[in-house]
């Protein structure tokens, strides 16, 4: 019998009966999925295990990494930096790291580098993996990188390097890691389970990943997407407890389906998270404006980017194309529609390989928008 638990009042029945038909049909191990409407936590199920041998049951203090739905997160300190005047999102990148202006990168722009714009989605020659591991070092090597294309000139999607520009950036600007800020000035005042360098004392209570049985499907091979995704050096061993310790924004947040909504909650709010005011309104429509859109050059799909988070042109994330939101590796999203006042999550350890518009999610969101 798969457990379940968490709150949903009558008014949004259709959502726990997707949430629990995504299991009776075979689609789920563990996995949560939690909403915010104005400030309130209207929704949050929990269901199946967090263990592969199906033992541990999910439930609301179960944490579980939420890939690069991570990177709209890691955004919201970056604002926070801009609004107290310590960065500048048309600056030019090298302006705080200079190193970063080899080969041509002096003209990088800060909003540039965070829309995915920089050029520098991968190693098209071989690394380390291990340098993933270490920050400091991949930043080096990655600095000393010729970009692929002209900076600026539309997105070529960064899957991991994206947490890298955006954590060297915060360290020369500030004493603090950006998961340190975020920790210390967002999530311990506010009561947020959520992590990016998870402390070993959480690692507990961390789901086990269930790997998709395919490759996602990202189009033609080209050099964009083999830098990115398709050589033996593109991303790190993850999963261990020195990747969980590891500050990556880009991609290894952990969190709740709760903690992810809630953090969300401040792209509906206009930068708002409960009482927090994270940011002025201005830094808000800076953060959040598009700053690119079209055929992605890693991705096989049209995109909007704004400074770290994508734009809901498409309508993949409900209806509202003024929505805000991301995708993680195997199926996480996060979402937050202004006009509404909503934020949602969706968080699971059974991954897909959908690279966006996982089923899952989707059905979970074209619910909530039925009962709203």
């Amino acid at each position: 019998m798969t457990p379940f638990s968490g709150i949903c009042p009558p008014e949004f029945a259709p959502v726990q009966a997707a949430f629990e038909s995504n299991f009776a049909e075979g689609e789920e191990l563990g996995a949560g999925f939690a909403v915010w409407l104005d400030g309130t936590l209207v929704i949050d199920l929990h269901g199946g295990w967090r263990d592969r041998s199906k033992t541990l049951a999910w439930d609301s203090n179960t944490l579980v990494p939420v890939y690069s739905t991570t990177k709209p997160i890691a955004a919201l300190v970056i604002a926070r930096l801009v609004d107290a005047g310590l960065i500048d999102y048309e600056a030019p990148l090298a302006q705080y790291w200079p190193e970063f202006a080899a080969h041509g990168k002096d003209r990088v722009r800060v909003a540039e580098a965070l829309s995915h714009q920089a050029g520098v989605p991968g190693f098209a020659e071989p690394i380390d993996p291990a340098l993933w591991l270490d920050p400091p070092a991949l930043s080096a090597a990655l600095a000393g990188l010729a970009p692929m294309w002209t900076p600026g000139n539309g997105s070529g999607y960064h899957p991991l390097t994206w947490g890298y520009l955006a954590g060297e950036l915060v360290a020369r600007v500030s004493p603090r890691s950006l998961g340190t800020i975020l920790r210390e000035e967002i999530c311990q005042p506010l009561g947020i389970d959520f992590h990016i360098g998870t402390p070993a004392s959480e690692h507990a209570r961390c789901a086990e990943i269930k790997r998709p049985a395919a490759l996602p499907d990202l189009g033609a091979p080209n050099a964009y997407r083999r830098a990115a995704f398709l050589t033996r050096w593109s991303s790190p061993n993850k999963g261990g407890a020195v990747w969980r310790e590891t500050e990556i924004p880009s991609a290894n947040g952990h969190g709740t389906a709760a903690s992810v909504a809630r953090l969300y909650g401040a792209y509906a709010h206009g930068g708002r998270i409960g009482d927090m005011q994270l940011f002025a309104a201005q830094t808000w429509q800076e953060l959040t404006r598009q700053r690119c859109r079209g055929d992605d050059r890693v991705l096989p799909f049209e995109l909007s980017f704004a400074t770290g988070v994508m734009r809901n042109d498409q309508l993949v994330y409900g209806p509202n194309p003024g929505t805000l939101a991301h995708s993680g590796w195997g199926g996480s999203v996060g979402l937050a529609d202004p006009d509404r006042g909503l934020s949602a999550a969706y968080v699971m350890n059974r991954q897909s390989n959908r690279l966006q518009g996982d089923p899952r999610a989707m059905r979970l969101v074209e619910a909530l928008y039925d009962c709203l």
